[in-house]
């Protein structure tokens, strides 16, 4: 387990001194965007936040939440987990599937449910 998250903290502190550094920007950037077309497409259909709904819905609701929530950033989970494992492949000369999941759930899911709730509660405000 020490192996694992010595790599982590390896992984994390050559991703920003190395090339294609960029992405730790962009892929954020990319969620927050997506995240705030998702929070006013809620707020247009005056829906609560993602995250109450979540919080307070049944098992169906969360799920309907994760089908929505997949539709907007399955893409973007892709393609930030592609970019990771092209700079894998190019800065270390090596690939590691499980880093590169980290670096797309860590860079691209919390920016897309912040600005998705926080849009909708700024949007629903009138």
């Amino acid at each position: 387990m020490s192996d694992i998250i010595t790599g982590l903290r390896d992984a994390i502190d050559q991703a920003w001194h190395g090339p294609l550094a960029f992405r730790l920007i962009l892929q954020p950037v990319v969620a927050a965007v997506l995240g705030i077309r998702a929070g006013l497409q809620d707020a247009a259909a005056g829906r609560t936040p993602a995250f109450r709904r979540a919080l307070s819905g049944g098992p169906v609701a969360r799920r309907q939440l994760l089908r929505e929530g997949w539709a907007d950033v399955g893409r973007l989970f892709l393609i930030a987990v592609a970019a990771d494992l092209i700079y894998q492949g190019i800065a270390l000369h090596q690939v590691h599937l499980l880093h590169a999941l980290f670096f797309a759930l860590i860079l691209a899911l919390p920016a897309y449910l912040v600005t998705r709730g926080l849009t909708n509660r700024v949007a629903r405000r009138d």
